[in-house]
């Protein structure tokens, strides 16, 4: 499988650089036999040739990396790679370019001078990791152990079972969250198919957690609560602040009273 890979990669460079000198030779021999000198012609096409190379460094640079790239093995057709802000799955290839598709469906042609690290996604294995918040309540061995029943399933599954190298585990408590405990969980599968697997691990870990009492954590607010005893005591410190209040009002005597009543009924005819 990995040799057809390289030899589709490799196909159509040589089958361009093929075609490149056998129309140079069949041009010369075709030339030979019309009884033109092609020695002046051949060293003539060496200095052109220099003049061309100092002129198209950029266009050397391509090919000389393209090749290096080939040599290398950095990447076959049918694999998806990065390469700084480029990714995609490669279609192909030209002497100076390499043709991506991109998941969404764009195609970048991108020459190989410009390409520089590539992060090649497709190869051997991928370690897939991912999180999930629960409740602070939740029992961690009891969701350690679920996990493992869970993984043992996807693994046991007809479709999903040959993606796998190593089954899901959940890996511990990564850290304590806003609204509950984040848990980390791992899973070795083959390239390409990480995605695919971890949406149906989602949807069996939820469906598990539900069934056994473990909750997912979620924002919560507290609007308020019935104290009864905070309400009783404040209740309380009403009435002594009342009682304060009328010990604390000063009492007129009887005496006092009949003074001011005499005063007005004094007062009342000065008035008329």
């Amino acid at each position: 499988m990995r040799r057809r890979a390289r030899f589709r990669t490799l196909l159509p460079i040589f089958r361009n650089a093929i075609a490149v000198v056998v129309l140079v030779l069949a041009g010369l021999i075709v030339l030979s036999e019309l009884g033109v000198q092609i020695g002046p012609l051949v060293a003539g096409a060496g200095i052109f040739g220099v003049a061309i190379g100092f002129g198209s460094q950029t266009l050397v640079k391509d090919i000389i990396s393209g090749v290096f790239y080939m040599l290398d093995d950095a990447f076959r057709v049918g694999e998806y790679i990065q390469a700084k802000e480029y990714k995609g799955t490669v279609e192909g290839f030209s002497l100076r370019s390499v043709r991506l598709r991109h998941h969404r469906g764009p195609v970048f042609t991108v020459p190989f001078g410009e390409l520089g690290a590539v992060e090649n996604m497709s190869r051997d294995w991928v370690i897939d990791k991912f999180r999930i918040s629960v409740g602070y309540n939740t029992d961690i061995e009891m969701a350690r152990k679920l996990t493992k029943k869970v993984g043992v399933d996807l693994k046991a599954d007809p479709e999903l079972g040959p993606l796998f190298i190593e089954p899901l585990k959940m890996k511990g408590v990564e850290e304590f969250g806003d609204y509950g405990i984040v848990l980390s969980f791992a899973m070795t599968t083959v390239p390409g198919m990480q995605t695919y697997i971890r949406r149906k691990a989602y949807a069996q870990l939820r469906e598990v957690f539900l069934a056994n009492g473990i909750t997912f954590a979620q924002p919560t607010v507290q609007v308020g609560g019935d104290d009864k005893s905070g309400g009783a005591a404040e209740r309380q410190q009403r009435r002594l602040r009342c009682a304060h209040t009328k010990r604390a009002r000063p009492n007129r005597s009887p005496s006092i009273q009949a003074r001011h009543l005499a005063a007005f009924v004094a007062a009342r005819p000065a008035l008329r």
